[in-house]
């Protein structure tokens, strides 16, 4: 699959949610799925799916539709779940959202290793997360200075987030985050990556729905 240059964001974001429904697809036994099928799934149209994926050069035949599992490989290339690449991870913030990532969250699927958690309360330090044993904060530049991290998850208050990035950023060097804590990394720091979750736009997004019936907005192109 040959990316195009400029690939709108909004079609990057979709990538993610076919995956995961060529994922229980090829799990059914389903061989190969229609354009028509995927757009039912993904609440779209047959000719967005076909747009979607002309961004990454042309497979599927006409009037046959897509092998299920070569598409899903496909997507993985292009997403870098294949493996070939694996990425060292830290996590930052051993607190109950912390936790809940890390239990909840099988990496291995997506082609990283966490390497460390680290959090500055002593309650936490020395206890187990997972495989892990959560270290103490002091021990982070030692650590990435010994090994590359390629990003940190973040699950600081917000309060704390922006100092705590100063100190990646200047000191460990890491230009990548999964960020949970609310701090707009990319606005202080250009050169970095940053994907945001805030949990309230999602929720706000419900009550969006609820209070007009329900109904899905439509699809972002």
């Amino acid at each position: 699959m040959e990316k195009k240059n400029d690939v709108s964001m909004a079609v990057v974001k979709r990538l993610p949610k076919y995956y995961r429904f060529l994922v229980e697809l090829e799990k059914q036994g389903v061989l190969k799925v229609s354009s028509n099928t995927l757009a039912e799934m993904m609440v779209a149209t047959a000719s967005q799916v076909r747009q979607d994926f002309s961004c990454f050069g042309g497979f599927g035949q006409q009037g046959y539709g897509y092998n299920v599992s070569q598409l899903k490989r496909e997507i993985e290339t292009v997403l870098g779940l294949n493996k070939l690449v694996r990425y060292n991870a830290i996590l930052v913030g051993a607190g109950n959202l912390g936790r809940a990532i890390s239990w909840h969250m099988d990496f291995d699927d997506f082609a990283i290793t966490p390497v460390a958690v680290f959090d500055k309360n002593p309650e936490y330090i020395g206890k187990k997360m997972k495989t892990l044993t959560i270290q103490s904060i002091n021990n982070l530049e030692k650590l990435c200075s010994s090994i590359n991290i390629n990003l940190a998850v973040l699950c600081l208050p917000e309060e704390e987030a922006e100092e705590m990035v100063d100190f990646l950023y200047n000191k460990c060097h890491i230009k990548n985050y999964w960020n949970f804590t609310g701090f707009d990394i990319s606005n202080k720091y250009k050169d970095t990556f940053s994907e945001n979750v805030y949990l309230g736009d999602s929720l706000m997004t419900l009550c969006y729905r609820i209070r007009h019936g329900g109904k899905k907005p439509p699809e972002e192109i």
